[in-house]
């Protein structure tokens, strides 16, 4: 039997009043979030992410539905017990929200007084928190002493303090340069290896959770429009939404040469297709484009190839050009669909005869 989540959302809902207009920020969002993972949440803007983290430890309190923290139900807690259920819950921001007249020791501290912590045991824990995220050097510098990556490290020792099972990050890197970010993704993931911590991250930028995240959820306008294992959203994304995240960074490794010509729709007969095709596992290991040329006679280019690390799985991908007729198209996603190669079509470039 498989352990229930640690979180489960079931049919929730929120709904404001802005004037007299009704704003449906989440719509029946239903989810487990499996105890011990890395979940991301992403979306554009607008899409009810923060609303969604939110109505988790009920900072927001949803319209309808239930949510559910060790199977049991906040949504229906008494005061008393969502209190001590927040203590589990930790929350980390965009923009650290420390306390400037504090010491970086005194902004872990505060969670731990608010809980009742044992007075005897509040600096020394803070100390055990300000360890695990390599910070016990900066125990008496002041927040405005620190830099962007060492203020997020402290708000997530202060998450810590309180011994949460469950990280809740409200674009934790957005604020971030990208070398910083690196940095505070490196130390979420050994968090959640070495303490079994579970981390729910929302986000706009889609290398974050192909970098971190073991499962994805894909918002829009209130809804979840997909989900599932990263590894597979990123071989094989169905929504639009998910295929605009994918594809920014895909259209980042096109050669210049070829995405100033890119067009969606030929304008003409005399145009290539573009293709992205995705290798994994044993389909990586084999002259499959080699193949294809010997058995149909027809040449494949290669404009260009590289390798992502997404989840536990190396996917290779190849970015080609062939004729843009419909039998030689048709041969190729066949053929390499047969062979577990993923196809995508990216658009369209002159013929260069």
């Amino acid at each position: 039997m498989e352990d229930a989540p640690i979180i489960r959302l079931k049919n929730l809902s929120k709904r404001f009043q802005l004037a007299k207009k009704e704003i449906v920020a989440l719509q029946n969002i239903t989810m487990d979030i499996a105890q011990g993972s890395i979940v991301g949440i992403i979306g554009k803007s607008g899409a009810g992410k923060s609303t969604l983290l939110r109505c988790i430890n009920k900072l927001e309190i949803p319209t309808s539905g239930d949510v559910f923290f060790e199977n049991q139900n906040l949504t229906k807690a008494s005061p008393n017990l969502l209190r001590h259920i927040r203590h589990e819950i930790g929350m980390i921001f965009q923009h650290f929200n420390l306390l400037a007249r504090r010491t970086v020791l005194e902004n872990v501290m505060l969670p731990l007084e608010i809980a009742a912590y044992p007075k005897e045991n509040i600096v020394s824990r803070a100390r055990e928190c300000l360890q695990l995220v390599g910070l016990s050097d900066r125990e008496t510098a002041y927040p405005k002493e620190l830099s962007g990556g060492q203020k997020q490290r402290v708000a997530i020792a202060r998450a810590l303090a309180s011994e949460a099972k469950v990280l809740l990050c409200d674009e934790a890197t957005s604020a971030l340069d990208p070398e910083t970010t690196a940095e505070i993704l490196h130390l979420l993931k050994n968090l959640n290896k070495n303490l079994g911590i579970t981390i729910v991250l929302i986000t706009h930028e889609i290398n974050v959770i192909r970098d971190i995240c073991d499962y994805v959820f894909v918002m829009d306008h209130g809804h979840i429009v997909e989900q599932g294992i990263i590894e597979n959203i990123f071989a094989s994304p169905t929504h639009e939404i998910t295929r605009s995240f994918i594809k920014s960074i895909v259209n980042s490794k096109i050669p210049e040469v070829i995405k100033t010509l890119l067009v969606p729709q030929p304008e003409g007969s005399n145009f290539d297709i573009v293709l992205r095709l995705v290798f994994t596992g044993g389909s990586a290991e084999k002259p499959i484009i080699s193949d294809f040329i010997r058995h149909y006679g027809t040449d494949i280019n290669i404009a260009a190839g590289y390798l992502d690390h997404i989840g536990q799985s190396t996917f290779g991908t190849l970015i080609v050009t062939l004729p843009n007729e419909e039998q030689t198209v048709r041969n190729a996603t066949e053929f390499l669909s047969a062979r577990g190669v993923k196809t995508e079509t990216l658009g369209f470039i002159p013929r260069n005869d």
